[in-house]
């Protein structure tokens, strides 16, 4: 394990919860109310794939210029949310501080565009991360590996040499696709296993040496699949 690749929402800070308030006030001002399976579908996924599927469920017209304008006003609503002070997720900051003690390269990896992502930093801190990338600065956000190539490749490590961690099904298929081997902590919506995934159900308490360990047990079983 040569470096961790962070997810932010849902991962670091419990912000998709923000992004919950967001949503639902653009359903009221359609008089409508969010289903869970609608909500469940956005958790973790891209600007734009969050517009289509709002779009799509309200009937609305998937117009370019509109769609455009309603992500900008989603993400300017959560700036202003996030203004207020961003809840961390349990054992997020003191896992970041045993990883950069131990001088591991870190990077943070989200689908948010990159104001909001300054906006979020102000708040988790700049200086653990080597480097950072964002949504609007890859041809393709989450599911896509776009985000995870990227943030390995400026760190200048394979990405099969990093480990992601992840709180949601966009992310964690993100992070596999590129090649990393990932570390799931389900937030909100459960997570399917799979070879390349191991699973905790909480940061708080998760030291460096579990992290390797849980990287190292995957990577193993990486190869014994690839052998057979």
């Amino acid at each position: 394990m040569r470096a961790v690749l962070w997810d932010m929402d849902g991962t670091i800070v419990d912000s998709e919860k923000l992004w919950d308030v967001a949503i639902n006030e653009l359903y009221a001002r359609h008089d409508r109310v969010l289903a869970p399976e609608v909500r469940d579908s956005t958790v973790g996924g891209s600007a734009d794939g969050v517009i289509r599927i709002v779009f799509d469920d309200l009937g609305l017209d998937p117009d370019p210029m509109h769609m455009a304008e309603v992500a900008d006003w989603m993400h300017d609503y959560v700036g202003e949310l996030f203004g207020t002070g961003l809840p961390w997720c349990a054992g997020a900051r003191e896992l970041l501080d045993a990883l950069q003690a131990a001088e591991i390269p870190m990077a943070l990896v989200t689908n948010t565009r990159r104001a909001l992502t300054e906006n979020a930093l102000n708040s988790i801190g700049r200086h653990y991360f080597s480097v950072t990338v964002c949504g609007d600065e890859v041809p393709y956000g989450k599911p896509a590996p776009d985000v995870y190539l990227r943030a390995a490749e400026l760190l200048g490590y394979d990405p099969a040499d990093c480990l992601a961690i992840e709180d949601s099904v966009t992310g964690s298929a993100a992070a596999e696709t590129a090649g990393c081997p990932v570390l799931v902590v389900p937030n909100e919506v459960e997570v399917p296993g799979s070879p390349r995934r191991a699973f905790v159900s909480t940061l708080a308490g998760l030291t460096v040496a579990e992290l390797r360990s849980a990287y190292g047990e995957l990577t193993d079983q990486i190869g014994e699949r690839s052998a057979s």
